[in-house]
């Protein structure tokens, strides 16, 4: 007669391991709300309550500030803040995470396993059952393949208990919501570093830019003296320039003036010709008169 008395106990078990896991799934989960809740109000009240993490965090925000100044990446200095500080809420998310399918995944190993137990449970019994014997043994038999069933009822009760626990932690996540909690702690801290720590730190590159307007402001002035002396030797260069053509050009004027008065005298002349040549016109004029007159009068002498 086949022993089937071990379904019971192994459905037990993997039902005990489910529930178990269930209880410290939840458990963990009112922890770490509990704990990102009270980061949080740290954030927000004064004093470092926060067991070091807001230290760490300031700490290493001011040395990457008075480095890069503006252009520190404050969100990944944050992350990096709680990816050192709190490592075990990380590995509890992932716990919570994961969790929900190891339900599901640790009720269909009890489930298998049980309907593995009882399908080989069930070949014994037939196989029993097929001897001579079978008459004197049919309420054995009977009683065989009730455990049987029992146990496969067992087995699909792991699968069961796991689907459900998995739906309550299911419902408990999307409620308290770890990872939306640490968001939220990560978007508070980087707001309180970047408007009310990074406003009060130096930065080296401030320093270096002071420099630098002090280095332009030096160059500015340098350029500037060496210009006023280029202009003021340019200057000097055309006053020289100026004065070594200053006798040239009066000569020049000098000529000027002396061809404007020969310019005057030959319009002076060219007036008096003029005038001469319209005298001595006149004079041709009457001339050929008389001369036309008396050669009418010798004409006229010639006919008497």
């Amino acid at each position: 007669m086949p022993n089937v008395s071990g379904l019971l106990p192994v459905g037990i078990v993997v039902i005990t391991a489910i529930v178990a896991l269930f209880i410290l799934a939840v458990v963990l989960l009112f922890y770490v709300s509990a704990r990102y809740r009270f980061l949080s109000a740290a954030v927000s009240g004064s004093g470092d309550k926060s067991g070091g993490f807001l230290r760490y965090v300031k700490e290493d925000f001011t040395q990457a500030y008075k480095k890069y100044g503006q252009d520190v990446n404050t969100p990944a200095r944050v992350s990096n803040a709680v990816s050192v500080k709190l490592p075990g809420l990380l590995l509890i998310e992932r716990f919570l995470n994961n969790a929900v399918s190891l339900f599901v995944t640790l009720g269909l190993f009890g489930t298998f396993l049980g309907l593995s137990l009882s399908v080989s449970s069930l070949t014994e019994l037939i196989g029993y059952s097929n001897t001579d014997q079978w008459l004197s043994v049919l309420d054995s038999v009977g009683t065989g393949l009730m455990s049987a069933l029992s146990g496969m009822g067992v087995a699909f009760y792991t699968s069961l208990a796991g689907v459900a626990c998995s739906i309550v932690l299911t419902l408990l996540r999307s409620v308290f919501s770890p990872q939306a909690q640490r968001e939220k702690l990560e978007t508070q801290v980087e707001l309180w570093l970047d408007h009310n720590l990074a406003p009060t730190l130096p930065t080296e590159r401030a320093k270096d830019d002071v420099q630098l307007v002090h280095q332009m402001i030096r160059a500015l002035d340098s350029a500037a003296a060496s210009m006023d002396r280029t202009l003021k030797q340019s200057t000097d260069e055309m006053k020289l320039t100026l004065s070594a053509a200053k006798e040239p050009l009066a000569e020049f004027s000098r000529t000027v003036e002396g061809f404007n008065e020969g310019v005057r005298d030959f319009s002076e002349f060219d007036y008096n010709l003029r005038g001469t040549v319209e005298r001595l016109d006149v004079c041709i004029r009457d001339l050929v008169g008389v001369l036309r007159s008396a050669s009418r009068g010798i004409e006229r002498g010639g006919r008497q």
